[in-house]
């Protein structure tokens, strides 16, 4: 009798497993569900700016706390407001461009409507500022931060000041699978010689 009763037991214990693992997988995303939210989540704060569809001719981009949002790209995959242009130079290419970023996740905001509590180095002046090689994408300290936080220089001088809205794949490589939209506010600068 005790051999059936736990063979029964096991087989309830299974057939308990069995039924948790098909709900969570039926509670994941698919990669295409997730891009369809990342576009929600983008539109949704993009719904609450002034946008403009083309980057201006000769980059005569309007600037400060009320300048649109100006698509970058033909896709809609980066969004840049410009708070500052900068003073100093343009970089050339190759050339190293400090920078100092905060970040705020996109990823809940048509349901919330607000921004989450930032995240970065912008406020820590102990932290190393982080850096790149613009255009340069073939050593990691340049391709890990994603085409989208270099953009702006190729249009804007050092000590500019942006923000950007960045599709994942635009964003850190490391999270591109996340599928997660941020805003990042970021300052960049020139190395000090």
């Amino acid at each position: 009798m005790k051999k059936i009763n736990s063979q029964i037991i096991l087989g309830v214990i299974a057939a308990v497993f069995a039924s948790m693992s098909f709900i969570s997988c039926k509670d994941t995303k698919s990669y295409s569900e997730l891009l369809f939210d990342e576009k929600v989540n983008i539109n949704a704060f993009l719904a609450n700016q002034r946008v403009i569809n083309e980057v201006p001719a000769d980059s005569a981009f309007e600037v400060g706390p009320n300048a649109p949002y100006y698509r970058m790209d033909e896709e809609g995959n980066v969004y840049m407001q410009v708070l500052d242009r900068g003073n100093g130079e343009r970089p050339v290419d190759d050339e190293v461009v400090y920078f100092r970023y905060t970040r705020y996740d996109l990823g809940n905001y048509a349901v919330s409507d607000s921004l989450p509590a930032g995240a970065g180095n912008a406020d820590n002046m102990e932290a190393e500022p982080t850096w790149f090689r613009l255009n340069n994408y073939r050593i990691t300290a340049s391709s890990q931060y994603g085409m989208g936080i270099q953009l702006p220089m190729t249009y804007l001088n050092y000590n500019a000041k942006v923000n950007i809205v960045l599709k994942s794949q635009y964003g850190f490589t490391s999270e591109i699978a996340l599928v997660t939209p941020f805003l990042y506010n970021i300052s960049y600068y020139k190395p000090a010689v």
